[in-house]
């Protein structure tokens, strides 16, 4: 996506970048960047997943699956093209060329992250003028369904804080499905809840940037989803700013809903000095019909385009 690019800037650059502010007459707090290489959070698991339907179309066998945060923390998933091959009962393997399997669309090896312990079977794609909703799932073309078929799917991911200025560390591994287990009664969001990363309620003030604090304040059902208020305390003396992006949203459907927009892209809300805030709002498409909803939320913390996520508790809305 245009505009969102990593890239390495050296702590001599970021110090006169700062200064260069300072002397434009930004008065604003510019935090300078750390370079230092974020260390992966893992519980040494990764990523698991679960089949959800297995079926046999227009002579393709075709999986349906979920997806399952085992890393311990927060990730984002993606395959790469061709990274899937089924093997059936006799050992033959053959390659299944398509593959939609991830958390959102991925843009510079960065995408929308999901909460340990939480389970999701599809996300929006397509494009940002055109949404669409993307399940997960594998297509095997020339292969028939059959008992005793394994499904590997070799995956990327990345977990912990999103930094702009920094590539996440990539690991590498493989998801191993025995096509004769379909589970149909999976429940989604939550598998299971992770000591560190609770749910907050609406109204919870999130230490961000700059000392600031951000909260939801004001959560709205509309015909084509949600419409969020927030608000942004700064207890300084210096005006400050805090970006969170759009924060999509997952529900009991086990969609997550919101095209993925790298977080610093959005406009920034500008707190006034001395105690003040800021008011704004964000929008989300999802369906009427839908309830049970999550906001992950990215709050850029500690420093500039360093962001952390948290997962704010809707499902009464």
């Amino acid at each position: 996506m245009k505009g969102d690019h990593r890239m390495r800037v050296p702590r001599t650059l970021a110090a006169v970048l700062v200064m260069g502010l300072a002397v434009a007459g930004c008065d604003y707090i510019v935090p300078p960047i750390d370079n230092s290489t974020p260390t992966p959070v893992l519980s040494g698991q990764g990523w698991g997943a679960i089949v959800t339907g297995v079926s046999e179309a227009n002579g393709a066998l075709h999986v349906d699956v979920s997806l399952r945060n085992d890393t311990g923390d927060w990730s984002a998933m993606n395959v790469a093209t061709s990274s899937a091959s089924v093997t059936d009962g006799s050992g033959k393997t053959s390659s299944c060329a398509t593959a939609f399997v991830g958390t959102s669309v991925f843009v510079n090896d960065s995408g929308w992250f999901l909460p340990p312990g939480f389970v999701m079977k599809g996300y929006t794609g397509g494009t940002f003028a055109s949404p669409t909703t993307q399940l997960n799932y594998v297509e095997c073309a020339g292969v028939a369904k059959a008992a005793g078929q394994k499904l590997a799917i070799q995956y990327t991911y990345i977990t912990g804080p999103f930094n702009y200025y920094l590539a996440s560390h990539k690991t590498s591994a493989t998801l191993n499905l025995n096509l004769d287990k379909v589970v149909t009664d999976t429940r989604y969001p939550v598998a299971g809840k992770v000591v560190g990363y609770e749910p907050v309620k609406s109204g919870t003030a999130i230490a961000a940037i700059n000392k600031t604090t951000v909260e939801l304040t004001d959560v709205k059902r509309t015909d084509t989803g949600f419409e969020f208020g927030w608000k942004c305390t700064n207890p300084g003396t210096d005006p400050a700013y805090v970006h969170i992006g759009s924060p999509p949203v997952i529900g009991a459907d086990g969609i997550m809903y919101g095209f993925y927009q790298s977080p610093h892209l959005s406009d920034a809300p500008i707190t006034p000095a001395a105690g003040g805030t800021s008011i704004w709002t964000t929008t989300v498409a999802a369906p009427k019909d839908v309830s049970g909803f999550y906001i992950l939320l990215p709050l850029e913390t500690r420093q500039q385009k360093y962001f952390v996520d948290h997962v704010v508790d809707i499902t009464d809305k």
